[in-house]
């Protein structure tokens, strides 16, 4: 038998009677072309569906098309949006309506907070009763705990416990905070959220953190709950303070020369007021506070530049460093966050030249890359273009010139897919080397989740999802968290070595 047919043609299968030809063979495969001829001809007799483009009737768009504009339909769509973010944001309110921090059980804070064993911690509160004992939600539960009860758990194990631990972040005594900005023009790379998890990252671990919002959008603002009235709650006075205390340098020297002064305006005398210790809020974080963004911030990108003309003199590049090592918040707070615009402004310029790190997010791609790699090269460019000219009027005056420098500069790779970007995350690795952090942030769905619960991931209560996404979930803004911390330890033990060479 030379095929199947042949056997179906045997048994007088479907009408084909025994010692019928056999279909088997070069029978067989004309055969099979005829049908596939005749299919192929349905196939074209058939409509195939065309692209979603095509064939769009002008009087059905234009019956579907809202009314046009006006200026006052943007004020509509704002407060629109408006009304959806207060719904969004009350639901990490709390019944009173604040904004709470949430709870730390045992496991967590043996886990993540404190080095200790489970069964040692509990052993401790028991010797302990003074020291905070914790809450339980059910009869024999596990214990929850306030972050602020978590930092008093760590300086008693600190004072009390084994040496050889880390119970509290390392900081060298005599040395002013370390500021770090985080900055790249390329919007949608994570740069706000970056900047938010690390702050809270840090907090977590025991610092003392400000974050200052440069950015008029605002959204690192709205992720610490603050509430801005408008420009004179944001870094605004503290740069047309700086500006107006130059202009008072310039007056005395004006009546040293018997010539007239120029007056203040109302604006810069009220400046003059203003300390940062005004402008700083306490956040639902005990140990992190803000200095806040809304969208009159805006308004300094043009009101700098009319200064720098009328006082070519004034260095505007150094307004947001003076003025906090003048208020003293260097001394106050361990490290500064500083979340900077998605453009190279004045606010900008501002953050990164009084920045000592500088992180740069990125995504793997080609576009993110290719925008990140023109970002540094405008940062050469302004910064190379304003010593260019400070010095050459520094040597007219015999004066010592200026030369930026930062402690350390990293990229760091956001939103990471590995089944997508791996090799472009690796050619990126390659092609700038140490300028771009080995560690990956990852997209995870725990990050997903928290956003839409207006948490960061940190602020997010593992019992929403379950231990093991809770802790895949966290695993890589812990990564990016150790990453920074090595930066920050390395710069400060440097500066430790340079003052006692020095000394």
């Amino acid at each position: 038998m030379c095929c199947v047919l042949c056997y179906i043609a045997e048994k007088g299968a479907h009408g084909v009677m025994p010692g019928s030809r056999c279909w088997g063979g070069a029978g067989m495969a004309r055969d099979i072309q005829s049908i596939r001829r005749n299919v192929e001809k349905a196939s074209d007799r058939a409509e195939a569906p065309t692209p979603p483009y095509f064939n769009i009737s002008p009087d059905a768009a234009a019956a579907a098309l809202p009314p046009p504009v006006t200026t006052a339909g943007f004020a509509a769509i704002a407060e629109a949006c408006a009304r959806g973010r207060a719904d969004l944001a009350a639901r990490g309110l709390d019944e009173t309506g604040t904004r709470v921090l949430r709870p730390f059980s045992t496991w967590e804070i043996t886990r993540y907070l404190i080095p200790v064993a489970p069964a040692h911690f509990r052993r401790v509160l028991k010797a302990n009763p003074d020291l905070p004992q914790g809450r339980s939600e059910t009869e024999g539960g596990a214990k929850w705990f306030s972050l602020d009860e978590v930092l008093r758990l760590r300086a008693h194990f600190a004072a009390e416990g084994a040496k050889n631990r880390d119970y509290l972040p390392w900081r060298p005594e005599g040395l002013p905070a370390k500021i770090v900005a985080v900055a790249n023009f390329k919007g949608g790379v994570g740069k706000t959220s970056t900047a938010a998890h690390l702050a809270m990252s840090a907090a977590l671990d025991g610092y003392r953190v400000l974050v200052v919002d440069l950015d008029s959008q605002g959204s690192m603002t709205s992720i610490f709950g603050g509430n801005v009235a408008d420009e004179w709650g944001t870094v605004f006075p503290l740069l047309a303070r700086h500006y107006a205390r130059h202009c008072q340098e310039d007056n005395r020297a004006r009546a040293a020369r018997g010539e007239a002064p120029q007056p203040l305006d109302d604006t810069l005398a009220e400046a003059l007021e203003v300390r940062s210790e005004t402008l700083i809020q306490r956040t639902h974080w005990p140990n992190i506070d803000l200095i806040g963004a809304q969208l009159n911030l805006y308004w300094a990108e043009f009101q700098i530049p009319v200064w720098r003309m009328a006082a070519r003199g004034w260095k505007l590049w150094e307004a947001l460093s003076d003025s906090l090592a003048a208020d003293g918040v260097l001394e106050r707070y361990d490290i500064v966050f500083l979340d900077t615009p998605p453009a190279l402004g004045y606010l900008t310029i501002n953050g990164l030249s009084a920045a000592d790190i500088l992180l740069v997010p990125t995504g793997a791609s080609f576009l993110e890359f290719d925008s990140t790699g023109r970002f540094f090269d405008m940062l050469h460019a302004t910064f190379q273009s304003i010593e260019q000219g400070e010095n050459m009027a520094a040597r007219a005056l015999g004066r010592e010139g200026i030369a930026f420098e930062w402690d350390a500069v990293q990229a760091l790779i956001t939103r990471y897919d590995a089944t997508q970007q791996a090799e472009m995350a690796a050619l990126m690795q390659a092609w700038l080397g140490r300028a771009l952090a080995p560690q990956r942030q990852d997209f995870t769905a725990l990050i997903g989740q928290a956003g839409e619960q207006v948490n960061g991931i940190y602020e997010a209560d593992y019992r929403d999802f379950n231990r093991e996404t809770y802790m895949r979930g966290r695993e890589t803004f812990d990564a990016t968290y150790a990453g920074f911390k090595r930066l920050l330890l390395g710069v400060w033990q440097r500066d430790l070595a340079a003052r006692e060479d020095a000394a």
